[in-house]
């Protein structure tokens, strides 16, 4: 449950007298990788917000921010990053992909809020149990868990919202004297700049939306089936390779008798800790299949692993299988605040999700199933909800030059969902890379691209010529990995 969902014209600039004032709040910092191997220097500073936006008399949160400031002194208009999730921190995004930044860091500051209740910012975490349950079991430990978050955290809860995230990014952007911003949002970062946009379009110059979210459509309902697409487009990938149909003749066979087998069955399996080194014993269940065949279709690199994972488990060698789904959940589970997420998810889109179109049958036969989907309306019916804006799941029409980018065979968010969003953009680019998985931030020359965009806020203009050599990871044939 824990990551079932697993689960943004003229170049403003901090002014002499701004930075001043709000020099004054930062110190000297450093922004800690997610896995704790390195670390950036930064300014940060908090930011104190109502808790509740309607009462701005009552309770306050101190809220992290972090301004990583540019190399030079030629100050373009500040980027705000925007991270994913939901529940996952923008200083831990940026600290684990700053490298991508590097193009657009040289004359920008980069300017990093922790959204509330995630990283610094009064986060709401929660523990619940593995994504390696199912059924009725699973459901009983996630109402379990629910009722301790809430009795740790109470109703306040309904606070921490998309809606009043927006507000304490527009008053982080006073604070700071910047007229206008240029934003980057990643996966639910997009619907916090969609949201940003339509309430304060004159506040930003340009946007880069990476892995998009429909406005118009709720979290959730469409994962599995999005999920369900991506494994297939992967599997029809490795069929039209030679040297891949050639190691996995029957890799269709083999994906169809992995599901048969782990729809009823449990069966233990023993594999070596990734974390400790000592023997280590999962129940390998269908939501262990659905865990390794999710995380590994995020990214084309590690997609490159999924026939041969596929062909050794129908084989009956299901270690690597269970060791990518521990590996996988143990990485992102410490970068999500799960009470924050249930948050966003529980006010936004279970309360949408329509009956009249959430065709239970048609998600039952997906490799996920509709486990995730029942956690969830489970942990929703006892979590209180918050304010929302009734526009949050209208269309967009904005005529910021936006830059929207998408992965081919994105499991979460594909690129019909981009399209949907670009079709009420009236100056925009859409790029759609071949493929590639959910998130394009640090794929091949986009980097390059996205500085370029943001320097001449011209989308229609680039030049994306240096992605037409661009080609997904090869598949591995063997553990020893690709083909010479």
């Amino acid at each position: 449950m824990r990551i079932a969902l697993a689960a943004l014209l003229l170049a403003a600039s901090i002014t002499a007298a701004h930075a001043a004032r709000a020099d004054d709040a930062l110190r000297p910092c450093r922004l800690l990788n997610p896995l704790g191997t390195s670390s950036l220097p930064a300014h940060c500073g908090q930011l104190i917000v109502p808790e509740n936006p309607a009462a701005p008399t009552g309770p306050r949160l101190r809220l992290r921010y972090a301004v990583v400031r540019a190399l030079d002194d030629r100050r373009a208009t500040p980027l705000f990053v925007l991270a994913g999730g939901p529940g996952q921190a923008a200083t831990a995004l940026y600290a684990s992909a700053a490298p991508a930044f590097a193009w657009i860091h040289r004359h920008r500051d980069i300017v990093l809020l922790d959204q509330r209740g995630t990283g610094g910012s009064s986060p709401l975490d929660c523990r619940y149990p593995d994504d390696f349950d199912v059924g009725a079991a699973a459901l009983a430990e996630a109402q379990q868990a629910t009722r301790a978050c809430l009795a740790k955290y109470g109703d306040r809860v309904r606070f921490f919202t998309t809606d009043a995230a927006i507000g304490d990014l527009d008053a982080l952007r006073r604070r700071l004297g910047l007229a206008r911003i240029d934003l980057y949002g990643a996966s639910y970062g997009t619907r916090v700049a969609i949201e940003y946009m339509r309430l304060h379009p004159g506040a930003v110059r340009a946007a880069i939306l990476d892995g998009v979210l429909d406005p118009t459509q709720p979290i959730g309902p469409s994962t599995p089936l999005d999920g369900e697409r991506a494994l297939q487009r992967i599997i029809a990938r490795c069929e039209r390779t030679p040297r891949c149909a050639a190691a996995f003749p029957q890799l269709a066979t083999d994906l169809a008798t992995l599901r048969r087998r782990f729809g009823p069955r449990t069966v233990p399996v023993t594999i070596t800790d990734p974390r400790s080194g000592a023997p280590l014993t999962v129940p390998f269940t269908r939501a262990v299949l659905a865990t390794a065949f999710r995380f590994l279709s995020y990214d084309a690199a590690e997609a490159s692993l999924l026939p041969l994972l596929i062909h050794e488990g129908a084989a009956g060698n299901l270690g690597p299988l269970a060791a990518q789904a521990v590996l996988t959940t143990r990485r992102v589970e410490g970068q999500i605040a799960i009470g924050m997420q249930n948050s966003v998810v529980c006010s936004e889109d279970v309360p949408d999700y329509d009956p009249r179109v959430f065709d239970s049958a048609r998600l039952t036969e997906t490799y996920q199933g509709t486990d995730a989907l029942d956690q969830l309306r489970s942990v929703c019916a006892r979590w209180p909800r918050g304010p929302v804006d009734p526009a949050l799941h209208a269309p967009l029409h904005s005529a910021i030059p936006t830059l929207l980018l998408a992965g081919e065979d994105d499991p979460v968010t594909p690129p019909a969902q981009a399209r949907a969003v670009a079709a009420g953009l009236s100056d925009h680019r859409l790029i759609v890379l071949a493929g590639e998985g959910h998130g394009q931030l640090a794929t091949g020359c986009v980097p390059r691209l996205m500085e370029r965009f943001l320097a001449t806020h011209a989308p229609r203009r680039l030049d994306t010529s240096c992605l037409w050599a661009l080609r997904p990871s090869p598949f591995f044939l063997s553990p020893a990995g690709p083909a010479p």
